[in-house]
């Protein structure tokens, strides 16, 4: 497997702390091990062979006002020149004639699942009071144990109206009924998720998670840092992957006259790579 090296010059804000110019020096592994660059013909709908839907109402357990649809009107690949082979695919949150909201949520569940190595997404975001796109993971075994025995595995959350700020937050089991352990990410100047493609990532590997924009890594938690009483699942098994905008929810709250529709989450890939990349933290880890 080939190795590509990516030298980076950035500035970034961690944490509310303005990080001073950093060179970070890469090697990656240059073929994903799964992936899906959404490059079908247009307006076809995600490839079945790598994702389902689910589907319905109901709130989700957040009091989340949108009813997921499987139809091409909430998800469908366009073209997009700012994407890596000019087409993405589109999840569209749309505001009915009768003032629900529709839009869709994307899962691998039974088509693919994976545990440690690196997991991510390149997309572009949308801002507006009440949206929450997410890129998330869960684990495989939650039909049998439940949430949040499962783990939950969140790699990027944006609130519509903080379209600049990028949460990365692990769930779990723990003596109150579950933990929620993370951390936060802001672009510097006013910058949002929503002018540009950013990749969202993971690099995942026994006892331990680091979270990744572009190529700071903004977040890392350990099996040894939990709370006494709080319990690391993240290691029992393979997680699946999901993508989706919900609109409304007890986080985000709900949209206002100034929220825009429809709204987009643009997904130009999602890759996975089962070897970790080689840095001077981290060697090279096997796939399990």
């Amino acid at each position: 497997m080939g190795i590509g090296i990516t030298s980076i010059l950035q500035f970034a804000r961690v944490g509310g702390v303005c990080l001073s110019l950093a060179v970070v020096v890469r090697l990656q592994a240059a073929e994903p091990a799964w992936q899906d660059e959404f490059n079908q013909p247009l307006n076809s709908g995600p490839a079945a062979v790598t994702w389902s839907y689910d589907l319905g109402a109901g709130g989700w357990g957040n009091a989340e006002l949108e009813n997921y649809t499987a139809a091409r009107e909430n998800s469908f690949v366009a073209d997009d020149p700012a994407a890596t082979d000019g087409r993405v695919l589109v999840i569209r949150a749309v505001k009915t004639a009768q003032g629900g909201y529709t839009s869709a949520r994307l899962k691998s569940t039974g088509k693919f699942s994976t545990q440690y190595g690196r997991l991510e997404a390149r997309m572009k975001l949308p801002r507006g009071q009440g949206l929450w796109p997410a890129f998330w993971m869960l684990g495989e075994n939650i039909a049998t144990v439940n949430w949040p025995e499962c783990g939950e595995i969140d790699i990027l959350e944006v609130l519509g109206h903080q379209p600049g700020k990028l949460y990365g937050t692990a769930h779990g089991p723990g003596s109150g009924g579950h933990y929620a352990t993370g951390s936060s990410m802001t672009l510097l100047n006013g910058a949002s998720f929503s002018d540009a493609y950013h990749v969202f990532a993971i690099e995942w590997m026994p006892g331990r998670i680091d979270w990744w924009m572009d190529d700071t890594k903004y977040f890392s938690l350990k099996a040894t840092d939990l709370a006494s009483g709080n319990r690391w699942v993240m290691d029992v098994g393979p997680f699946f992957v999901i993508l989706n905008l919900a609109v409304g929810g007890s986080w985000p709250g709900n949209p206002d006259g100034t929220t825009e529709f429809p709204a987009e989450l643009r997904i130009d890939y999602v890759r996975y790579y089962a070897r970790l990349p080689r840095s001077a933290l981290w060697p090279m880890t096997p796939s399990p």
